[in-house]
């Protein structure tokens, strides 16, 4: 099997995308799982840092092991660590990769200890990918928004301080603010693709683009953005929202049924819609040779 440095080479060598997609039980893992490897998709599954907390560092990481014994192509990303203490963490239990995400730091501090992440990393293990981010998004993961989301200037990512940033930390991926929003907002994200091009032309080749935030975006615009060089892409509220609503109607529909592997079962079947879309989306399906 590919190492996941190996797999995000692929993918911007062909131009698609690896879907990323959170989990917090392991019904949702499951679910994702079978998704993917019945469409012959590679994909990475993050664990935010309550994620975390809920399933566990270590815990998590036997489960992905042990999906991986099967055959199943997937890896563990530790999203959006808010400090190198809790990055190192994460690498000290085994994740294949690691999103450091200091991007709402002073810059100084972020470029500083994204590398020193970088170096951890790579000390404890080569195979580890380490995600660095630069600009802020204004918005909550996992949130409905009902307001109009307005994007202020100074949170756009500027291409030469990402070409200076990527260029002393020395990541593997980085995440860029072009008008993406984390959530679902109430306006459609207007994507800057001025700023993405700029940022393509400095990011060395070498270097995965990765879009955060991907839930309210277009399917057109996410098309556009993963053929502008963009090879890892996150969904995260899309996934929580269907599952939430799955498991609400199941309930409503049986409020007698006490067995829980019974009333996800709709949950799940909504999750594995999104993800099955995205997968197709991204153009990451088939991509995985027929065992």
């Amino acid at each position: 099997m590919k190492t996941l440095r190996e797999l995000h080479k692929q993918a911007r060598e062909e131009k698609w995308a690896m879907p990323h997609f959170n989990f917090s039980t392991i019904d949702q893992l499951h679910s994702l799982i079978e998704t993917a490897h019945s469409m012959r998709s590679p994909f990475v599954v993050g664990l935010s840092e309550g994620e975390r907390k809920a399933v566990g560092l270590r815990q998590a990481v036997a489960l992905i092991r042990s999906f991986r014994e099967q055959g199943k192509c997937v890896f563990l990303n530790a999203d959006h660590s808010h400090s190198k203490e809790s990055a190192f963490e994460a690498i000290d239990a085994g994740f294949d990769s690691i999103h450091i995400d200091l991007s709402k730091e002073e810059y100084e501090k972020n470029k500083q200890d994204t590398q020193e992440v970088v170096e951890y990393a790579r000390a404890r293990n080569s195979d580890i990918e380490v995600e660095g981010e630069l600009g802020y998004l204004v918005t909550d993961s996992s949130k409905v928004y009902t307001d109009t989301i307005e994007i202020p200037e100074d949170s756009y990512t500027q291409p030469e301080q990402a070409k200076e940033y990527v260029e002393y930390t020395q990541v593997d991926r980085f995440s860029p603010v072009f008008g993406n929003l984390h959530g679902i907002a109430a306006n459609t994200p207007q994507i800057r693709f001025d700023i993405i091009e700029s940022i393509r032309k400095v990011v060395p080749e070498h270097v995965t683009l990765v879009v955060h935030g991907g839930s309210g975006i277009t399917d057109v615009d996410f098309q556009h953005i993963v053929r502008s060089g963009f090879s890892n892409a996150h969904i995260s509220t899309e996934i929580r929202l269907a599952y939430a609503q799955g498991l609400r109607k199941a309930l409503n529909e049986d409020p007698d049924e006490i067995a829980p592997y019974r009333f996800v079962k709709q949950a799940q079947k909504a999750l594995q819609d999104v993800a099955r879309k995205k997968i197709l989306l991204f153009g990451s399906d088939n991509t995985i040779a027929q065992e």
